[in-house]
């Protein structure tokens, strides 16, 4: 009887082994290496991450073309791809929708000219991702839904291949632009000063620097004098770039 109890924990064991590593996922994807893919997009394939090499990229699912909230987000994307661009930053949206269903909604968009919306070019990708194949790698399929839709995700990939960051927003609610950009520029700011951000840090504000090991670590950092240096206590000290 052991024998057999022994037998069926290692066929569970393997089983449970087999659904972490397998290409579904039971929840989103938040840390680590952002999985390589191929996909069919509004702009031609993409081959992930090899078209985008030195660039971070920012992965936006949503749960449905055609749909208010969505098409507020993406206008505001478009809007603001310029400064994105400017921060050698790749924008790449992603559903479950069929391509033509892509193709057909950017039409729709950029025709939109109404109070608060100013016409736009959307000229980053929409992956068609159909058959859920990316949506699968990343989590990204929503719980329990039996329509097989993406959640409303942002997935922060910095130049290396490596997940940053992961919001998740409710289906209702439209996700923030100038928070996606403050978040990137602060994980950006983070690599190049190896620092890091305060609450409510907007760009061009003091820093973080690492907290001392002790008090002692931190009264060498009071002898050094440094004027970009400014101490609130013995463990936070706040830096000027």
């Amino acid at each position: 009887m052991k024998n057999v109890l022994l037998v069926l924990l290692v066929l569970l064991s393997s089983l449970h082994g087999i659904s972490q590593t397998g290409k579904e996922r039971n929840g989103p994807l938040t840390s680590g290496t952002a999985p390589s893919f191929k996909a069919i997009s509004t702009m031609g394939e993409i081959n992930f991450p090899d078209d985008y090499f030195g660039k971070w990229k920012i992965l936006f699912s949503h749960p449905a073309d055609f749909t208010p909230v969505c098409t507020s987000e993406i206008l505001a994307l478009a809007a603001s791809h310029e400064e994105f661009e400017k921060l050698k930053t790749q924008l790449i949206v992603i559903s479950t929708d069929g391509l033509n269903s892509h193709i057909e909604w950017i039409k729709s968009m950029e025709s939109i000219s109404n109070e608060g919306f100013s016409p736009v070019k959307i000229d980053f990708p929409l992956i068609a991702d159909s058959d859920l194949e990316v949506s699968k790698l990343y989590g990204l399929l929503q719980a329990n839904s039996g329509e097989r839709k993406d959640i409303r995700g942002v997935v922060f990939i910095d130049t290396e291949n490596k997940i940053r960051a992961f919001f998740h927003y409710p289906n209702t609610v439209g996700r923030n632009i100038e928070e996606v950009k403050r978040t990137l520029i602060a994980l950006q700011t983070q690599d190049k000063h190896n620092v890091q951000t305060p609450a409510n840090w907007k760009p061009g504000d003091e820093v973080l620097i690492k907290s001392p090991s002790s008090i002692q670590e931190s009264e060498k950092l009071e002898r050094k004098q440094d004027a970009s240096l400014r101490k609130v206590t013995w463990y936070m000290w706040f830096k000027k770039l």
